[in-house]
């Protein structure tokens, strides 16, 4: 028999040890949650929704679409150094499936339990595939990073698993595309990336005060790097050779690296601003956190992003690639799932 809105609910959805815990005083199962926020926080907010076809296949894990659900949202806590507190979860369900949502359940729930964040409360309903969650997290009053604190001469931070990089994601997805192929080693590698992307909340606490900006990258470098800029009102370089990228990625031809570097989104890293005189803090406080990062560019006077081979070229005065080369970020009403 198949089991009602509030039975799902109630059975997979809802904990006992969610209705009171860290900021929230009053869990699901009212019409609205009750949150209370300590003197000297503010809170940070943000929601995304996923959208089967657009923003994972149909051939997911559920488990692993669990995690993700949750782990786009975290990233974008991480990216203003917020501490996560609580969140809900909308699901829109094609049928009411048990063994499918517990699964979903366990991906979601085990990283919210290694981030500490309560599910709050939420809504199901039938229809197409969709997930929505909107995350809380908390962060010292004017401390947050923000788009708009980078300056010119900040150096350019990208953080990345130790010992990869960027673009796995999208590799993965060239390879579900038929485009592109990898062992059965390199596939699972790169998949899990796209898959079970790990967000970066403690680096991103630990650089409060350090760096000057920050944004998640969730639709690739260049097209993310854009928004700071807009909102700093300065210009970057960017230098190829110094951008992290796994053995997957540098074993494509040139085209793809740039694709899945410049372009690739899904990648769920930081991309921080920083002045050139927080480099050891920078790289001490990463290597506490068990992360990688790489300085990858500058700021500079003027607007827009360019790309030079190197930080030698871009130093002495070299010719920035073409503009018509550098490769767009994801945008949802232009690019295709």
């Amino acid at each position: 028999m198949a089991l009602g809105e509030f039975e799902l609910i109630e059975r997979i959805l809802r904990r006992p040890q969610d209705a009171q815990r860290g900021c929230v005083a009053l869990g699901g199962g009212d019409d609205c949650a009750l949150l209370q926020l300590q003197p000297g926080q503010q809170w940070a907010v943000s929601t995304d929704t996923l959208v089967e076809g657009r923003h994972f296949l149909s051939s997911v894990d559920p488990e692993a679409l669990g995690h993700k659900a949750l782990a786009v949202n975290l990233s974008d806590l991480a990216a203003c150094g917020a501490q996560p507190q609580a969140c809900t979860l909308n699901l829109t369900l094609p049928r009411a499936e048990e063994g499918w949502l517990r699964r979903f359940a366990r991906g979601f729930f085990a990283l919210a339990d290694a981030h500490g964040i309560v599910l709050a409360g939420g809504d199901t309903t039938g229809g197409p595939l969709s997930i929505t969650v909107t995350v809380m997290g908390t962060v010292p009053a004017g401390t947050a990073l923000l788009r708009s604190g980078a300056r010119v001469d900040d150096d350019l931070w990208v953080s990345h698993p130790l010992g990869g990089g960027l673009g796995d994601a999208r590799l993965a997805l060239e390879i579900f595309r038929g485009h592109a192929g990898l062992p059965q080693e390199g596939f699972e590698a790169v998949r899990l990336r796209m898959e079970k992307p790990q967000p970066r909340v403690a680096l991103g606490a630990a650089l409060r005060g350090v760096a000057h900006a920050a944004i998640d990258l969730s639709d690739g470098l260049t097209g993310d790097l854009g928004h700071v800029l807009k909102a700093s009102r300065v210009g970057a370089q960017l230098w190829w050779a110094a951008l992290p990228r796994s053995a997957w990625v540098a074993a494509q031809a040139s085209a793809l690296q740039r694709e899945a570097l410049l372009a690739g989104g899904d990648d769920y890293e930081l991309l921080l601003s920083a002045p050139p005189s927080a480099r050891e803090a920078m790289a001490a406080r990463a290597s506490a956190c068990g992360t990688g990062l790489t300085r990858i560019g500058r700021l500079v006077p003027g607007s827009g992003v360019q790309v030079f081979d190197d930080e030698a070229a871009a130093a002495s005065g070299g010719v920035p690639w073409p503009a018509q080369a550098l490769p767009q970020g994801f945008d949802h009403f232009r690019d295709e799932g």
